[in-house]
């Protein structure tokens, strides 16, 4: 049985009860799951967790009656919120703006859905599916390119090389086993359609089944066998680039100039303001070593951005690939480092699912940064200089990401996040390596 068949007769309770009390534990005992479990699996297949969606459900019932000429205090109460005032407060925090205001953004989402109509009449499907935003497992939005058709198709816009790069990988990837993003057919027997302009192409796809990885999966006690998983596939999907390289035009990025020619001397300005501790050793350390080791590497097409929110899981086993845009020729060694980095990043949110851990949650790391390359090296063996580069190309990473978050007022948590980071990775240089 799919995912999403255990959950449905859920997802129609909630609908049919919004205005009665829900409980995770209640809708588990209907699928016959335990409580953990249906809460693991409602996120993987809803993109959000159990509490979160019914909360999201209510506020746009509560919503659609207002926009209907209902008394907003009457609509707020019947959806559980004691006044108008905590309805207020707790749209605000899942939809950025004003109830007022999103009303008004809803207008130019109608206009959009009509246009989306037209063009999804470029495929022999049914014409009244609805088209939704999509959004990850903490409720924001993917981006404004990218929309649900029904439950089962993808429709995404954009420019029209970047977009034929994508069907290329796409392709690659299936001939590898990964479900894949693979176009479904116009009716004239194309992969995409173009807008009016003919400066974008549309691409409809099969969406692909399975969800990123649970934290609790990720930093729990079968971290290392995870991380495992996490290298083979990465390994499995630079093969498949391999196969479509030479056909493809990518940005090709010399990692050891972009570092010390910006990142570096950026992340030495940063150390003095933030008195992170970086020794000067470091820095000399990096310019020394890691040049000579990276001119030695394997370079190849690379993902480029494999965090955890890229990287499917259906049950316990990757399923697939998502997000090639900024697809790039590189050491590869960056995919499988960038992983274990992407899950490291995410320490402050395994915090609250291990509270009485929480000073250890860096300790575990190592097992799994150990575990991905165990398992990339198991498909794809890593050379001599691949394995003396580990601590340098995980520093690189994080120097660009310091770097690159500092200027951004938006971005100052996940900076502080990154030089922490940067500050343990250093510390841990012994730790910090793979093989011989």
């Amino acid at each position: 049985m799919q995912s999403y068949d255990i959950i449905k007769p859920g997802l129609d309770y909630i609908e049919q009860n919004l205005k009665a009390d829900i409980t995770a534990e209640e809708l588990a005992c209907m699928a016959g799951y335990s409580v953990w479990h249906y809460h693991r699996l409602f996120a993987q297949t809803i993109g959000m967790p159990i509490a979160a969606y019914i909360g999201k459900q209510r506020l746009d019932k509560a919503l659609s009656e207002i926009a209907g000429g209902r008394r907003a205090i009457d609509a707020a109460m019947d959806y559980g919120f004691d006044t108008y005032a905590g309805f207020y407060k707790a749209f605000v925090r899942v939809y950025g703006g004003s109830p007022k205001k999103y009303l008004q953004k809803m207008e130019v989402v109608m206009a959009t859905e009509k246009k989306l109509q037209k063009i999804l009449v470029n495929w022999d499907m049914p014409s009244d599916l609805p088209i939704m935003d999509i959004y990850i497992m903490d409720g924001a939005k993917i981006s404004g390119d990218v929309w649900s058709v029904g439950r089962d198709y993808i429709l995404k816009t954009g420019e029209r090389e970047s977009f034929l790069k994508n069907i290329m990988i796409s392709k690659a990837l299936a001939e590898q086993g990964f479900a894949a993003s693979v176009p479904v057919l116009t009716k004239s027997g194309g992969e995409y359609a173009e807008n009016l302009t003919g400066k974008k192409i549309y691409v409809l796809t099969k969406g692909i089944k399975g969800g990123s990885l649970p934290k609790q999966d990720r930093f729990g006690e079968n971290r290392r066998d995870f991380g495992v998983k996490y290298g083979k596939s990465i390994a499995r999907l630079h093969n498949a680039l391999a196969a479509v390289q030479k056909n493809v035009k990518v940005h090709e990025q010399n990692l050891y100039s972009h570092v010390t020619e910006w990142a570096l001397p950026e992340v030495r300005k940063q150390n003095d303001k933030h008195n992170i501790g970086l020794p000067d050793g470091f820095f000399t350390d990096y310019i020394e070593k890691s040049g000579v080791l990276f001119e030695k590497m394997p370079k190849q097409l690379i993902h480029r951005d494999p965090n955890p929110s890229n990287i499917l899981f259906d049950g316990n086993e990757v399923s697939g690939f998502i997000n090639f845009d900024i697809s790039q020729r590189n050491v590869r060694l960056w995919d499988p480092c960038y992983c274990a980095t992407g899950i490291l990043s995410e320490w402050r949110g395994v915090n609250e699912l291990f509270p009485k851990s929480s000073p250890n949650i860096y300790e575990k790391w190592p097992d799994i940064l150990e575990g991905v390359l165990q398992g990339y090296n198991s498909v794809n063996p890593l050379t001599a200089e691949e394995k003396q580069a580990v601590y340098y190309v995980t520093c690189s990473i994080q120097m660009i990401f310091v770097a690159y978050c500092e200027p951004k007022p938006e971005l100052k948590a996940l900076a502080e996040t990154n030089r922490e980071m940067l500050k343990f990775i250093v510390e841990n240089k012994a730790r910090i390596k793979w093989g011989d």
